[in-house]
């Protein structure tokens, strides 16, 4: 490689007189290619490494220098075959053949050095590029997956595999529009392509295109009925339409394919309307005896048993099920109560009565956004359902927006593992704000499908952005929807959430993150007063009509009779209460917590004043 750098001119005369002796060397006319390209003779280059590849058809780099130069000369047909070439001879590579191993057995840590040396040597390695991509996909590392897949497609436009890749991390980092845009590519190129159709689907379901989602999932069964997973994701779709029967259905056929799919057994738990029949009970026990279990059913058997078993009344039996099934899963994340807590406190500091009154009318004015914070299982569906039963008011989703914009500030501020959030908003410029309040609309637009003036974003972590919604969208509603602290953290502890909520599979770190919720609403209520409209769960169960028109209120919306008929609403839900809520207001949730009160001591410790002074909050919080 040095000769070729400093003295390409006799790298090409060295190759030249190999080729004399032999003109088909596929070694010699490959290193003429990178002399000629070194040279700048690209036309040279190309005609040697077309030679070299034709002797040799699974020269791999080869093809892959025959891509670089066509792209050099804007060849983009002949760019993608040439990169299509190198991918499919790429699997003779030793370490490329040892990196797609240890990605297969999930040993990421012995994958990441052998792919990262590969991409250094050849920054254009599609093949690398996009292995590379996959181990920070699985890592959750999603916009370096990103950077890497767009380099990919770059190089190769058609290279399928990476473009839907790419797809897929686009839906992982709620770039729904984007994501649906490159699958779209994919299946212009390749419109049987079934795992695109399976992606296009779950995309299309997040953007609340249900009918659309549904037709999807149906066809890429027809085309390939023995995918258990295939049926579970179609499961979670019909649940989310309200059509519970079909769910069900589902959901045992992917059992019925798969028997050790914990996943499957716990979404039919997550139905919360659903009870296990006996065999059922038994074969979930079967599966947890068998020692080669995946981890991962493992702790989902355990989450279902707990249901099973709580509703069997067998409450010791169940507790068991439940804190085996969260110690497993606490295992396997990265939790800090203390990183939690600390950030927590910087909003306290930074977003003072002054701070917030001297930006209050810098940020975007549209009225449009509702936003329902809280913890999950504290009665924000329910908060969601009557709101979205108005006239004027469009229920959506968990939208996630809010918390990637702030991560994206906060690693614009340099910022290392959430180190200064939100210290970094304090150097915003005034402009800036209005803005960020545009983006927020911008980037939620896709989950708008009627013409209502407002709609909901329920995503319940929203509360810690809280001076991040104030002041970029001043005339936004907030509603914090409490409940009973005892109640909402052990049904979140009972609860296996698909994605994020970390701090709720212990029980001192739910308490923790309850009462630093507490403080830090009430502070905002010192700060801010008025801005936040606070609905006591258990005061909407009592005195549901008086609730229900104090919430709308505040909304400065009119009374309408369906809000009180929320259960009548055909809307889709996508939340683990989307049975519950299409059901009346019922009073057995209320002391359901109580079956378990021997085991709650750790969550009472952590709860401390909290849950003596509920619904009121202690003094100095």
């Amino acid at each position: 490689m040095r000769l070729l750098e400093k003295r390409p001119e006799l790298a090409a005369e060295q190759a030249a007189a190999i080729l004399e002796k032999l003109p088909h060397h596929p070694g010699a006319l490959y290193l003429l290619g990178l002399a000629r390209r070194a040279q700048g003779r690209n036309d040279e280059a190309i005609a040697a490494l077309r030679r070299a590849v034709a002797a040799k058809p699974d020269l791999g780099p080869a093809w892959q220098l025959l891509g670089d130069l066509y792209t050099d000369v804007d060849n983009v047909a002949e760019a993608d075959r040439a990169y299509a070439e190198h991918v499919r001879h790429s699997i003779h590579d030793p370490r490329m053949r040892a990196a797609g191993a240890a990605l297969y057995q999930n040993r990421l840590a012995e994958a990441e050095p052998l792919l990262r040396a590969k991409v250094r040597e050849n920054p254009n390695d599609v093949a690398a590029l996009r292995m590379l991509a996959e181990l920070a996909g699985r890592l959750r590392r999603y916009a370096d997956a990103e950077v890497l897949l767009r380099h990919c497609v770059q190089l190769a436009p058609n290279f399928i595999a990476a473009r839907q890749n790419l797809a897929l991390v686009l839906h992982r980092e709620n770039k729904h529009a984007e994501a649906l845009g490159e699958i779209d590519r994919c299946l212009s190129v390749e419109p049987r392509r079934i795992s695109a159709r399976n992606v296009k689907a779950a995309i299309l379901g997040a953007v609340g295109e249900y009918a659309a989602s549904l037709q999807l999932y149906r066809e890429v069964l027809d085309a390939y009925p023995s995918q258990p997973r295939i049926w579970m994701s179609f499961g979670h779709a019909l649940k989310t339409s309200g059509r519970d029967q079909e769910a069900v259905d589902a959901y045992r056929k992917s059992i019925a394919l798969e028997p050790s799919l914990g996943e499957s057994y716990w979404s039919l738990a997550n139905l919360k309307t659903f009870r296990f029949a006996a065999d059922e009970i038994a074969a979930m026990r079967a599966a947890l005896e068998a020692a080669d279990l995946d981890a991962r059913e493992r702790f989902h058997f355990h989450f279902a048993l707990g249901k099973a078993l709580e509703d069997e009344g067998r409450f010791d039996r169940s507790f068991e099920h439940y804190a085996e099934g969260n110690r497993l899963r606490r295992a396997e994340i990265h939790y800090d109560p203390d990183e939690h807590h600390a950030r927590l406190r910087r909003s306290h500091e930074l977003f003072s009565a002054d701070f917030i009154r001297a930006r209050a009318q810098a940020g975007c004015p549209a009225p449009d956004p509702i936003f329902i914070v809280g913890l999950p299982r504290s009665g924000s569906t329910l908060l969601e359902q009557i709101l979205a039963s108005h006239s004027q008011v469009e229920g959506t989703i968990e939208i996630p927006d809010i918390i990637a914009m702030a991560r994206r500030l906060a690693a614009a501020g340099g910022e290392t593992e959430g180190a200064s959030y939100p210290g970094v908003l304090a150097a915003l410029p005034v402009a800036e704000w209005r803005r960020l309040g545009e983006e927020y609309l911008a980037r939620t637009r896709i989950h708008r499908k009627r013409a209502t003036p407002l709609f909901i974003d329920k995503m319940p972590n929203n509360f810690q952005h809280l001076g991040l919604i104030l002041l970029a969208l001043p005339n936004a509603k907030i509603i914090d929807a409490r409940r009973h602290p005892l109640a909402c953290c052990f049904s979140g502890f009972k609860q296996h959430f698909a994605l994020g909520q970390h701090f709720s599979y212990g029980l001192e770190d739910i308490g923790r993150y309850y009462r630093d919720y507490v403080e830090l609403m009430a502070h905002f209520d010192r700060v801010a007063p008025g801005r936040v409209h606070r609905v006591i769960y258990e005061r909407m169960v009592e005195s549901t009509g008086t609730e229900v028109r104090a919430l709308l209120d505040y909304c400065g919306l009119p009374f309408e009779e369906s809000c009180l008929r929320f259960y009548e609403n055909p809307r889709a839900v996508r939340s683990a209460s989307s049975e519950q809520v299409r059901r009346p207001i019922f009073r057995e949730g209320l002391e359901q917590w109580r079956n378990y009160e021997p085991w709650l001591d750790p969550l009472k410790q952590a709860l401390g004043p909290v849950l003596e002074s509920y619904p009121e909050v202690p003094g100095g919080a």
